[in-house]
Parts: structure tokens; C-alpha cells; sequence
């Protein structure tokens, strides 16, 4: 094998492992962002105030709000790349989901609750590696 068939092939390879770690990161912030959504709007307010205690702050139609975010927001990570109908659609939305986990961090900085955004912080730092991964090194391409 020559120089340039073993660059080709080690480039074949890290594709493929980043194809398949991008999955693997889209598949687990959408399951999370799913489990978010879901719980904001199936569950007691009482519940969740117990989990997450800025639940009883906001009014219901924000929690509402931001349930149907979260779940708009799982599945632009999925379905536009498994479908590969738009799948450029897949990075846009981790990029919304970047700006989403921002304004979640003010709004707990300015509750005072700085200590809670580790999670909307690595939500969105896998969202970032989502975008640059779909965007720039191994972009879904359309059917």
C-alpha cells in the first residue's frame, strides 16, 4: 500500500469514528432534551419544583413553553439527518440548541442558581461539537 492509499484510508476511518461518535452524541442530548420536554409538560408542577426549583417561579405557560422547545429542539438533532430529508437542518438546530443552554444559563445566573448550569453547559458544548462535526467534517448529505 502505498502513502497516499494509507492517508485515504486513515481518513475513511476517522470518519466513520466521528460519523459515529456525532450519532452517538446527537441521539443522547436529543434523548436528554426529550426527557426535559416531556417532564416539563406531562408532569405536577409539584414534582418538578422538588427536581428543579425555578419550575415554581415561572409561569405555566413558560414551562409549557419551554417543554415544546426542548422537544422541537430533540427532534431537529435526529430526524433531519436519519431521514436525510434537510439534513442540514440536523447542525442549525444544535446551534439553537447552543443559544437555548446560553439564555438557560443566564436565567439561572440571575436567579442566583450559577451552581446548576453544569448541565445546560455540557448540553451545550456536545451541541458545539454537533454543529462543527455536521457542518464541517462529516455533514449528512440529503437523499
Amino acid at each position: 500500500m502505498n502513502k497516499i492509499d494509507k492517508e485515504m484510508t486513515n481518513q475513511q476511518k476517522f470518519s466513520g469514528t466521528l460519523h459515529f461518535a456525532l450519532w452517538t452524541a446527537q441521539v443522547l442530548l436529543a434523548a436528554s432534551m426529550a426527557w426535559g420536554g416531556v417532564m416539563k409538560l406531562f408532569y405536577p408542577a409539584a414534582q418538578l419544583s422538588g427536581m428543579w426549583p425555578w419550575t415554581s417561579a415561572v409561569s405555566p405557560a413558560l414551562l409549557n413553553f419551554t417543554g415544546i422547545v426542548d422537544l422541537l429542539g430533540a427532534a431537529g438533532l435526529i430526524l433531519p439527518a436519519l431521514t436525510r430529508i434537510q439534513p442540514k437542518l440536523t447542525p442549525f438546530t444544535a446551534c439553537a440548541v447552543i443559544m437555548l443552554m446560553g439564555c438557560a444559563s443566564i436565567f439561572h445566573i440571575m436567579r442566583n442558581e450559577a451552581s446548576v448550569i453544569g448541565a445546560n453547559v455540557f448540553f451545550a458544548l456536545t451541541a458545539v461539537f454537533i454543529a462543527w462535526g455536521r457542518f464541517v467534517k462529516v455533514p449528512v448529505l440529503p437523499k
